[in-house]
């Protein structure tokens, strides 16, 4: 695909796990990384956040060339209508697996592909169901793993995710961070119709 797209792409992520996921989807891309303020609009459903959240991360690349497109994305993890971020210390991680032990929640990435003159914002969510964590076993997971960069305070790719993890209902890359198959869909669209409207 990425010899007949029409557009050079930009990752706006400082993300390895979507630089990694769109490396492995076939495409090649530079990225550039955004500081965007993550304060939550106080007016927008917890569900909304994920593409308002992207959306305002791609609007932070200043000049867009009219052959490219920029790729923004952000991930939230939910949990009883509360949003679980990225723990700061060892603590709050412990606090938040504890809290996802045994039960059920949700996933939401955002995207935004932002062009010249249009973008297109959507979002995907994803269930993800953990079975029951001891204490011990969080905490190794949280000293050997160090996951304070990661919503929820943890990676489905990794020990916990292989371990715990016993249904998921929904996109399993959405969970690590990038929804690839609603992405390339849309990449897809705008491949043959370059000059779509975009919905956002």
């Amino acid at each position: 695909m990425n010899n007949a797209f029409p557009y050079d792409l930009v990752l706006a992520s400082a993300s390895p796990r979507r630089k990694e996921l769109l490396e492995q989807m076939g495409f090649e891309f530079k990225v550039e990384v955004v500081d965007a303020d993550e304060t939550p609009d106080g007016q927008l459903a917890v569900e909304q956040l994920p593409a308002w959240l992207a959306k305002k991360k791609a609007g932070l690349i200043p000049f867009i060339a009219e052959n490219t497109l920029v790729i923004a994305a952000d991930t939230l993890v939910i949990l009883d209508n509360r949003i679980l971020g990225k723990p700061g210390n060892p603590r709050e991680a412990e606090e938040m697996l504890k809290s996802l032990s045994g039960t059920s929640h949700q996933v939401i990435t955002g995207v935004c592909l932002r062009r010249p003159h249009g973008q297109t914002v959507f979002s995907e969510t994803t269930y993800v169901h953990f079975s029951e964590i001891t204490e011990d076993e969080i905490i190794h997971y949280i000293q050997h793993f160090k996951p304070f960069d990661k919503a929820g305070g943890y990676g489905i790719q990794e020990w916990i995710g292989l371990r715990f993890v016993n249904k998921i209902v929904g996109s399993y890359t959405n969970v690590v961070g990038l929804p690839t198959e609603r992405l390339y869909a849309e990449l897809k669209k705008m491949a043959n119709h370059p000059q779509i409207s975009g919905k956002g």
